[in-house]
């Protein structure tokens, strides 16, 4: 049997027929806000329709002629919905185009990856992630376990604060300055662990030293016993993604430190036409 190191880890009907699960039905919030609600019914209706005009959203959600209006002019301030050209209909916004492509182009990019953390994992022997950076976070969006024994469990899902992880520095080192302090306002940074970077002065340097070398590492910041070293992908002030490779710390000596970041930058070269 693996053995994984402590502590990580491996109402109504909805239009359309939306459902939580398979076999559920959506269950409706304690407290429903109701213009969110019919906003979000008449993206719903418009996934179903190439277009779509008021007196059909008006009968469509049961409301007034003027409440729908209200309702469709706040979705086109916000770009999800605009007027055809010399039509009174609606049909989709470009905020909605842009969303669409981001996560397909997110799916995209962790299946061509994909393969790619196979044979990592497979040449080093070491549990590897695709993480993402969202803010001043970090979420692991694919991963591949060592099927060592002692192992550290994939963190598939998972959502931590980019300064505890080699691949949150990773990807921090690729934003500009004032994007970091827009960040980063505070001096203090909460902790994950008693090794964690506390003081954003510390992150900083850090971070001036990853861009020197070209990768971070961790060292029981984010959990303890588990080690790690992370390349950003991609150009920067554009790089969204990092690859990570974890270990526990007892493996994670100087040498293999060196040899998985000379690794990872051979696969971050790589793969950068993925990014382009």
């Amino acid at each position: 049997m693996a053995i994984r190191l402590p502590g990580v880890h491996a109402g109504n009907r909805y239009p359309v027929g939306v459902k939580a699960r398979d076999d559920d039905e959506p269950i409706k919030p304690q407290y429903p806000i109701e213009s969110v609600d019919n906003a979000l019914r008449i993206l719903l209706l418009l996934g179903e329709n190439r277009s779509i005009r008021l007196t059909e959203v008006s009968e469509y959600l049961s409301v007034a002629s003027s409440t729908a209006h209200r309702l469709l002019a706040m979705l086109q301030y916000r770009g999800f919905v605009r007027q055809a050209a010399g039509s009174r209909a609606y049909e989709p916004g470009p905020a909605l185009t842009t969303i669409a492509f981001s996560i397909l182009r997110q799916v995209d990019i962790r299946a061509r990856l994909h393969p790619v953390l196979e044979r990592l994992s497979a040449t080093l022997g070491e549990t590897v992630h695709l993480a993402r950076l969202d803010g001043n976070n970090v979420t692991f969006v694919d991963s591949v376990e060592s099927q060592r024994a002692v192992r550290v469990g994939a963190r598939l899902g998972r959502v931590m604060p980019a300064h505890c992880t080699s691949s949150g520095k990773a990807l921090l080192s690729m934003v500009n300055e004032d994007s970091l302090r827009h960040l980063y306002p505070d001096a203090n940074l909460p902790a994950l662990t008693t090794h964690s970077i506390t003081k954003r002065s510390e992150l900083m340097r850090q971070i001036k030293e990853i861009r020197k070398v070209g990768f971070a590492t961790s060292a029981e910041e984010s959990e303890e016993g588990v080690a790690s070293v992370a390349v950003p992908l991609g150009e920067y002030s554009a790089a969204r993604y990092a690859l990570n490779v974890s270990s526990p710390v007892g493996r994670m000596t100087e040498q293999t430190r060196a040899e998985i970041a000379d690794e990872l930058l051979k696969v971050a070269s790589e793969v950068s036409e993925f990014f382009i």
